[in-house]
């Protein structure tokens, strides 16, 4: 049953079979116990660890290397193979562990809920683990205390709770016995505790309804583990492309196996021909390659604060076409910050951020002198208070309300120190925050005087007052139109507006909710919301120059969440939020259609956030996610990039998500996004350079048996010229620096191939070039009477060649090479120096040649081999020229 919080109390105890003064016996308690088990969730995998080692080796990446480890073995190259078969290992064990940890998530979600709670059994109070815990049990709530299961509140005084990890709601919640509404949302299920919350003011009793899975918090460990485990785009389209080269490959090879025995040839000779093809054509450096590269760019990461936990998430980044961020702590400060103080007919601006007590307060763009009904606002905020400022080194904290930690720090902008206030001014009685009148008083002696200092809800209390003060301090006659439509204007502006108030206890008078009701003076309003962080404002106008939309889903109300989003530029004046109980109304079509025109979400629950996800995929958008919260976890384990804070967040975000920010700051998303389409890019360089090789010595081989003569290469030599190139030239792609304007250019259409057409071209142009220059060199050679061992020598000299000029063409695959400056990259030219040292070694020493039956060369066979090389690196850059003056300006996207 969900609908507690639609029932009376004596309902609820009537069908929980519970006393609701005594509580449950041992015995009942005991059998209740075996029946709905302990109060824990269950994390046990449900794939075994041999299946999930199983699953990282039949990827086609990894079936790349396989096959390409068979073929060696094959030809008897032991060392070749041992190299291809270690990469297959390491590849495996490390998508194996990075599996295991992802699963840690329902972990890290059972222990959210592992706390000592007091429960009332047989009528005594007892300490208890939170995993005995049963239904029906009666459970005392008191500040600091973490709620252990879910509960319908039985009693309460002034309780508050924190619910922002559960609900995305960033104030307090205040807590009552009253019946809800069947259709009220989570997030204002007054009468309800749920599991994992924390309790920061007053006490209460609640029944527990449900433990375990059953809880909220369990529901939604059912929603993680129901979330499919997401492949990447590249990987996707990775994966498709490699199918297409194998499939091609095979195709070659069968075909050039038939050609050569309808010619007549040995069977065994066009076999090992056939062989010789495939070790050509098949790019054995590639999932290394990959491995490597994003293995820098999460090196790279880690330098911008961002923790990448799962390796393919890295090229998801540089992807990624909408960010759907949580409010609070992300683009928000997770501090409750006093923006504005109206005082005395007056408005005064307040500066800083959070809740480190720098900044002050300013009217009219001066320092406002703290005097008049000013400074009586801000000694009633902190007489009229029970948080606490905590500084821990250079950081402030808060114990106790995050509304009340503003106006502290308020006060201490202003020049007046709480603790000294508190103790001059000590407290003499109280009246705790009550839901239902929405107030806190307190008594204190003023200059001999008894003044009640009281804060609440501006529609409560301004009824009550009878005057006001001028800026002077002096009371006045009340202007409550000018009070209402000044409170209305900064609720408008997404502020939480507070009203402040006093009177005056006469002798002998006990402080009684009756000394509220009249005769009050007004002392003014406080308007505070969790800011916008500096940084997230600039970075969400990068995502948009990028074309890259932002979207807010938060457990927040409307109202504040649209201020939010218009103060960061997500929204217009105009936008407007759609909530979650307008979501419930939508089907999936619908759902569909609203994510594309609205970019603010409002009092979301946790399964609309998953809806929401699920929606945009289906869009074909690539969705990156952000959020703290068990809420969230969800929703970040179906996106295609789920993005946890590290400072705020919990256990369970972190473990859900792909990337964890340490600083938990949107501005280091922009920062990921951009190196993340730094790293796709490096891995499409990459690409771009190693097919035309593999292209060209499966075209020279499938030449030679079309034509019937000598191969110009053998698979020895083929294998030499992969392995090394890919390692000495390819991999220094990986270290290019992101190029200049990256932000500015659209993001890839998720729909769009790994390889776009105008670069299959120069893949398919490079790979002719290679063809001509190895296989005419070749055939020049033996025309003008060199041995085979020096024409093969002369064709394994040309791609090497040709690859180490081509390489400094794919450094940008649009612009000229030398756009980010000759320099930039060192390692693109030690590991061209490294490869002509080893390729002088190939040809010269006697080793080599021996095992490569390879023979030294001339200077003249040196020279016509450079003059080729550099004349297919201009056509290269001329090809570049031409496409880049066809190219249209990319257009950003706007709110």
């Amino acid at each position: 049953m969900s609908d507690w919080h639609a029932l009376q109390a004596t309902q609820v105890t009537e069908l929980l079979k519970v006393d609701p003064d005594k509580g449950l016996d041992d015995h009942d308690a005991s059998e209740r116990l075996r029946t709905h088990g302990p109060n824990r969730l269950n994390c046990r995998s449900e794939r075994s660890p041999l299946l999930r080692f199983a699953t990282q080796i039949l990827q086609p990446m990894i079936l790349v290397l396989i096959t390409a480890g068979t073929v060696t073995v094959l030809l008897g190259e032991w060392v070749e193979a041992s190299v291809i078969f270690g990469v297959v290992l390491i590849n495996a064990l490390a998508g194996f562990i990075q599996e295991g940890k992802a699963e840690a998530a329902l972990m890290a979600l059972a222990e959210s809920v592992a706390t000592e709670t007091t429960v009332v059994r047989d009528g005594t109070h007892r300490k208890l683990n939170a995993i005995e815990i049963v239904p029906g049990d009666l459970v005392v709530l008191a500040s600091g205390n973490k709620v252990p299961a879910d509960l319908r509140l039985l009693a309460s005084k002034a309780l508050r709770t924190i619910e922002a990890t559960l609900t995305g709601e960033s104030a307090a919640v205040s807590k009552s016995t009253a019946v809800q509404l069947i259709d009220t949302p989570l997030a204002e299920r007054q009468n309800m505790a749920f599991a994992g919350t924390l309790v920061v003011g007053g006490q209460g009793i609640g029944v527990v309804t449900a433990t375990g899975v059953s809880t909220e918090t369990g529901r939604l460990s059912q929603l993680i583990s129901q979330a499919p485990v997401l492949t990447t785009p590249l990987m996707r389209k990775m994966n498709l492309l490699i199918k297409h080269l194998l499939l091609v490959i095979l195709v070659l090879a069968a075909l050039s196996f038939a050609i050569g025995v309808l010619r007549g040839e040995a069977t065994f000779d066009m076999f090992m021909a056939a062989v010789a093809l495939a070790v050509g054509a098949i790019p054995e450096g590639l999932p290394a390659a990959m491995t490597i590269t994003l293995a820098i760019g999460v090196a790279r990461l880690a330098k911008h604060q961002a923790i990448i936990r799962k390796l393919p998430a890295v090229e998801t980044l540089g992807s990624t076409t909408v960010i759907c961020s949580d409010k609070t702590g992300t683009l928000t400060e997770n501090a409750m910050t006093v923006r504005e103080i109206w005082a005395g007919m007056t408005s005064f601006s307040v500066s800083g951020q959070g809740y480190e007590p720098s900044g002050g307060i300013v009217n009219v763009e001066q320092p406002a002198t703290v005097s008049g009904a000013l400074r009586e606002v801000l000694l009633a905020g902190v007489l009229c208070n029970d948080a606490r400022l905590l500084r821990e080194g250079q950081n402030w904290t808060v114990a106790g309300d995050p509304t009340e930690a503003a106006l502290l720090v308020a006060a201490r902008k202003g020049g007046l120190d709480d603790t000294t206030l508190n103790t001059i001014f000590p407290r003499l009685d109280e009246l705790p925050f009550d839901p239902d009148r929405q107030y806190m008083a307190t008594l204190h002696e003023i200059e001999g005087i008894q003044v009640i200092c009281v804060k609440g809800a501006v529609e409560k209390l301004l009824p009550a007052c009878t005057s006001m003060l001028d800026s002077q301090g002096h009371e006045l006659p009340l202007v409550s139109g000018v009070i209402q439509a000044t409170a209305t204007r900064m609720a408008d502006d997404g502020l939480r507006v507070l009203a402040l108030v006093r009177s005056e206890l006469g002798p002998n008078q006990q402080l009684e909710h009756a000394n509220i009701g009249s005769g009050l003076v007004f002392l003014g309003l406080v308007g505070m919301l969790d800011q916008p962080r500096p940084r997230a404002i600039a970075a969400v106008r990068t995502c948009y120059a990028a074309g890259i939309r932002v979207k807010m889903i938060t457990g927040d109300h409307p109202g504040t969440a649209r201020a939010i989003a218009r103060q960061l530029g997500i929204i217009g004046y105009d936008g407007q939020a759609l909530t979650g109980g307008e979501l419930a109304c939508l089907d999936e079509s619908a759902l569909r259609k609203a994510v594309i025109a609205v970019d603010v979400f409002a009092r979301v629950e946790p399964e609309q956030k998953l809806r929401l996800v699920r929606a945009l995929q289906a869009n074909g958008e690539v969705v990156a996610m952000t959020g703290d919260g068990v809420n969230d976890a969800p929703a970040l384990k179906q996106a295609d990039i789920g993005i946890a804070m590290g400072l705020g967040g919990t256990e369970v975000a972190k473990e859900a998500a792909a990337m964890v920010l340490t600083n938990d700051n949107f501005a280091t998303i922009e920062t990921a996004i951009k190196a993340g389409r730094g790293i796709y890019d490096n891995l499409i360089k990459f690409l771009v350079w190693t097919i035309p090789t593999n292209a060209g010595e499966g075209l020279v081989i499938f030449t030679a048996l079309c034509t019937g003569t000598t191969l110009p290469i053998t698979p020895l030599q083929i294998l030499w010229i992969n392995m090394t190139t890919a390692i000495l030239l390819g991999l220094m792609l990986a270290f290019e620096p992101v190029e200049r304007g990256i932000m500015q250019r659209p993001p890839r259409l998720p729909t769009a191939p790994v390889l776009e057409r105008e670069l299959i071209l120069r893949i398919l142009m490079v790979g002719f070039m290679l063809l001509l220059g190895a296989f005419g060199m070749f055939e020049l050679a033996l025309y003008w009477g060199h041995s085979l061992p020096v024409a093969r020598t002369i064709a394994c000299n040309v791609f090497v060649m040709v690859e180490i000029f081509y390489l400094f063409n794919c450094r940008s695959l649009t612009q000229p090479c030398w756009v980010n400056g000759w320099f930039t990259n060192q390692w693109i030219w030690i590991g061209s120096g490294t490869m002509l040292l080893l390729q002088l070694a190939f040809t010269y020493l006697p080793i080599f040649n021996q095992v490569f039956q390879t023979a030294p060369i001339e200077m003249l066979d040196w020279v016509s081999i450079c003059t080729y090389s550099t004349c297919c690196a201009l056509i290269v850059e001329v090809e570049k020229h031409w496409r880049l003056a066809q190219r249209k300006p990319h257009k950003p996207v706007h709110p």
